[in-house]
């Protein structure tokens, strides 16, 4: 097979990889809100129409490249990327998931502070929070420049740092699952994660919440360290009085349907 095309169907294969793992990861807590909220998307449907559509598009933008270098890995040993699990010591294992989190919690920091500039925020970064509330499917709905500021990071890693096979796949499972529970409007994790010692140091959708509230704060991933030796920590939000005016409002609309079928009936009478 011509080389070119070798790369090109690589490309597209994790482009399909990326959309689908998106599909998968959104639907399911998706569903789990819809299970544990019941109306909290509630009347968002276009939002969330929008939502899936701006991800998918970024689907191709991290597809692309990571299917470039896959083929680069297996073809011509462009990565630090290995798959014997003693080409390093054990302990380095571990080490290098905690290595590649606080890489990519270091680059989206900054990246993320940048998009908050007017001119990026205007041009780009405004589809993201174009979502009021954010769903589980706005983890990946990027304008395509700020999309490709996301695609780059996880190349340059593998490029620079060495990790296991699997150590990277755990890596990118904890990236999609804190990409979509950060965005879907309730805390899913316990208590101690995002309260107390150890949550003041993690990020989780209670302290995304807040970013989304008041945009010029809260701008880390994982950790909180960048945002609190930076002085843009605003704490964690509160989601009880969103989710309280969600129930009103699902009451509202049940309340209105059961008036209108009643009038229906009297006027069939």
């Amino acid at each position: 097979m011509p080389t070119a095309l070798a790369i090109l169907l690589s490309a597209l294969a994790m482009t399909a990889i990326v959309g689908v793992r998106y599909l998968i990861a959104s639907g399911a807590f998706a569903a789990a809100t819809r299970l544990r909220h019941p109306g909290l998307y509630l009347g968002l449907d276009p939002q969330i129409r929008r939502e899936i559509a701006w991800s998918l598009a970024s689907a191709a933008i991290y597809g692309v490249p990571a299917g470039i270098l896959a083929w680069g890995w297996q073809n011509r040993g462009w990565t630090r990327v290995y798959t014997d699990m003693h080409a390093f010591p054990l302990w380095y294992w571990p080490v290098s998931v905690l290595l590649y989190l606080f890489a990519h919690d270091c680059w989206f920091y900054w990246a993320h502070r940048w998009m908050h500039r007017p001119g990026p925020f205007r041009i780009a970064h405004a589809v993201h929070h174009a979502s009021r509330p954010p769903t589980a499917w706005a983890a990946m709905a990027f304008h395509p420049i700020e999309a490709l500021t996301g695609a780059v990071v996880i190349p340059l890693l593998v490029v620079l740092i060495p990790i296991h096979l699997g150590a990277l796949a755990l890596v990118l499972a904890i990236m999609t699952v804190m990409g979509v529970t950060n965005h879907m409007g309730w805390e899913i994790f316990p208590a101690f994660m995002w309260r107390g010692r150890l949550g003041g140091w993690l990020i989780t959708a209670s302290h995304h919440q807040r970013h989304h509230e008041q945009y010029g704060a809260n701008y880390g991933l994982y950790f909180r360290f960048w945002d609190r030796f930076c002085g843009t920590d605003r704490g964690i939000g509160d989601f009880a009085r969103e989710h309280q005016r969600r129930a009103r409002r699902a009451a509202t609309r049940r309340g209105a349907a059961r008036t209108g079928t009643a009038a229906g009936r009297d006027a069939g009478l």
